[in-house]
């Protein structure tokens, strides 16, 4: 049985704690994550990579909005789960200062977290490439359900998520709080990433050259298991201890 009290402690004793989290953090409300056994990248019915291409999406729109449907239109019927929570209420505590995200399903907004800094952007609102005209998520799964694909209601130009394709920059701004985030922080909390992304995998190394110290929860091996002070594979079990045990 795994012992959680250097986990625990680690939590409790930190001044500035920030978390970093990925796809894994999700597969416990439903969402497949990327780069798992059963992950979106395994996926032989459809090529990930034109899907999350920006030049293939702006050739194609409708290969997105199609094949996306069924993994980020149907968000609004995902629910957060005991990590998603668990790290709300932390923050609420005080002992989590912010979470830096990969993720685009928007449950850390959900579960009540306050300071989220969306690396990869989000489906939240969507723009038109042409006009720049914006439209909720709400709206485009309306028109997806309708059967059409979504274009500007102003223009006609190409709708497009304020998700980061591949072939755009991470925005900017939040790039440099995230990499701030993790300057400041004695303790860093990566949950359920590979980390293989960059340039979001390279925030753990800036608390650990800074001193700060590393807990890594993620099913699968990552490049900064050596720096880790604390490790583990389950998150489930790790969060269950954090609610029964951190008050």
């Amino acid at each position: 049985m795994t012992d959680f009290s250097p986990l625990l402690n680690l939590i409790k004793t930190a001044n500035h704690c920030v978390v970093l989290t990925g796809a894994g953090i999700s597969t416990l409300s439903g969402i497949p994550d990327f780069r798992g056994k059963n992950g979106f990248y395994k996926r032989t019915d459809i090529d990930p990579n034109r899907i999350f291409d920006i030049d293939a999406f702006k050739e194609d729109p409708s290969y997105y909005y199609t094949h996306a449907r069924d993994f980020i239109y149907n968000l609004d019927t995902k629910i957060p789960n005991i990590v998603h929570t668990e790290l709300a209420r932390l923050e609420a505590r005080g002992r989590i200062k912010a979470v830096l995200t990969q993720n685009i399903d928007l449950l850390h907004q959900k579960a009540g977290s306050r300071r989220v800094l969306e690396l990869h952007g989000s489906p939240a609102l969507h723009h038109c490439l042409r006009c720049g005209a914006t439209m909720r998520f709400d709206e485009i799964v309306r028109i997806l359900d309708d059967g059409r694909i979504p274009d500007c209601p102003k223009c006609h130009g190409i709708m497009k998520p304020d998700i980061v394709f591949f072939g755009e920059p991470l925005p900017e701004k939040t790039l440099e709080e995230a990499q701030e985030e993790a300057w400041q922080a004695d303790l860093m909390l990566v949950l359920g990433s590979s980390l293989t992304v960059y340039p979001a995998a390279a925030l753990p190394g800036i608390t650990v050259r800074q001193g700060g110290k590393l807990v890594i929860i993620n099913a699968d091996p990552t490049p900064y298991d050596r720096y880790a002070t604390w490790k583990g594979v389950d998150l489930g079990e790790a969060f269950n201890a954090i609610a029964s045990e951190l008050h």
